[in-house]
């Protein structure tokens, strides 16, 4: 593995920008204290971890997850604050709610007969399925549980992935495993570096990693869909059946759409060719550029990786693309764009840059203010592929079909119907080709979470 890559993965455990494995097992003493209900005190008290799928900071050090979001959602509707403390593991989250030092325990985890047994259950929120990962060059890759034999797999000690194998050891001849104390991320690592034949992971952990290393290659599912959700303590059925209504609610139905359209719903369908080329490339062309990237964000402050995922999806960090519309450049600017920015020469990639980062951060800033982010960057980056004015079209049309011209997701669905005829003749800036800002922006972000690693090492080390 490249030391790019390996720096990619130590930054990402170490924000918590990957998925962390949320199936530890690890027995736990008796409850020894007990814990005043949220309904006296005002205050939930969470135990989480670190992670993607949890709760994590972001660039502005604002929480953000999607446990942290859930759990806040559910908080507020009750008029409860909510009292985070972050645990190292799994194992050590599932023993501060057997100690009675937290009320819920969201992280991830999976519901399983054996956590049933000790704790009560709570609201499940995300569908997993188990999977067996190995090195897309593995031959032959295990494609049945009988071909499963000799094959060299490591698991996360304790983990739910340990008692599915344990199964198919006692159903299959030949099969053998061993727990190793690392992280499943790690393990995956090991994996992509060829020192690991296989390993399993959750399909979600499978979805977010696979885009850092794309040789990482599913070869089978192992179970059937399992659920993870929330867990509390042993004999908190009232708070239990609370938090069941509330995510069987209108509000908590719409709380978990908008939590899977933030954080799951962009990332597209594996693409080994693609994501390949954009590793290689963060490795082979980003570091060209990308001070250009980070000296443009302090100037306009638009993110240096939002800047170079766009520009990633413009030329693929090529400074001399010319497409056959006449757009030119690193950030691939019309004449008249250029002309407007000042930018006189748009093959020159800083003077490129500046350019396209100025013209973000000015379709940034038109966008009325109330807008939240991130939906306001999203019509930002719509902005700069298909033209402020058929924006403007859809917003006014969302308003006539009674969606939300603030809200994105309302937008993914309104911005085609510029390219359909039922509608567009009606709008100022008629036709246009509605669904391709809708790709655009889901690539983006895609491509920014893959990139944001680099970006902000090097602007860590740079500080």
């Amino acid at each position: 593995m490249s030391r790019s890559r390996l720096f990619i993965v130590t930054l990402l455990l170490a924000t918590g920008f990957l998925v962390l494995a949320g199936c530890d097992q690890t027995e736990n003493p008796e409850p020894t204290s007990s814990l005043a209900l949220p309904e006296e005190t005002g205050v939930l008290k969470v135990a989480t971890r670190n992670a993607a799928t949890t709760y994590y900071l972001d660039r502005e050090e604002i929480p953000a997850g999607p446990e942290h979001d859930l759990v806040e959602g559910f908080a507020e509707a009750n008029g409860w604050e909510v009292e985070w403390t972050l645990h190292d593991s799994t194992a050590a989250v599932l023993e501060a709610l057997a100690q009675g030092e937290s009320h819920l325990a969201a992280a991830g985890l999976t519901h399983l007969p054996s956590r049933d047994a000790r704790f009560s259950q709570g609201p499940a929120h995300t569908d997993i399925v188990e999977q067996l990962v190995c090195h897309r060059d593995m031959r032959p890759l295990p494609h049945q549980l009988d071909e499963m034999a000799d094959v060299e797999i490591r698991v996360t000690e304790g983990s739910s992935y340990s008692e599915r194998l344990q199964s198919l050891v006692n159903e299959y001849t030949g099969i053998r495993f061993q727990e190793d104390p690392r992280t499943t991320e790690i393990l995956l690592a090991r994996v992509a570096e060829k020192t690991l034949e296989c390993t399993v992971a959750d399909s979600n952990i499978v979805q977010v990693v696979r885009r850092h290393f794309p040789h990482l290659e599913i070869a089978m599912n192992l179970t059937g869909n399992a659920r993870l959700g929330w867990y509390l303590a042993e004999g908190q059925d009232d708070l239990a059946a609370r938090a069941n209504e509330w995510m069987e609610s209108a509000e908590g139905e719409e709380t978990l759409a908008t939590v899977e359209h933030r954080y799951y719903d962009y990332i597209d369908d594996f693409d080994f060719v693609d994501l390949r080329a954009l590793n290689d490339r963060i490795d082979e062309r980003l570091p060209d550029y990308l001070d250009l990237f980070l000296e443009a964000e302090e100037q306009t402050g638009m993110p240096a990786d939002l800047l170079a995922a766009l520009s990633y999806q413009e030329s693929h960090w090529d400074p001399q693309a010319v497409s056959p519309t006449g757009v030119r450049g690193i950030m691939m600017l019309t004449q008249n764009t250029a002309k407007s920015l000042g930018v006189d020469n748009r093959l020159d990639p800083a003077a490129a840059i500046d350019g396209g980062a100025r013209y973000l951060a000015d379709r940034h800033e038109r966008l009325p203010d109330d807008i939240p982010e991130p939906d306001r960057t999203y019509l930002a980056l719509a902005s700069y592929n298909i033209g402020r004015g058929h924006v403007l079209d859809a917003r006014e049309l969302a308003r006539e079909l009674g969606k939300n011209p603030d809200s994105w997701e309302d937008m993914e669905e309104v911005l085609p119907l510029k390219a359909d005829k039922r509608y567009y003749p009606q709008t100022r800036y008629g036709y246009a080709r509605g669904y391709e800002p809708v790709h655009y922006v889901q690539r983006i972000r895609n491509y920014q979470d893959v990139i944001s690693a680099a970006v902000e090492t090097s602007s860590t080390e740079g500080g």
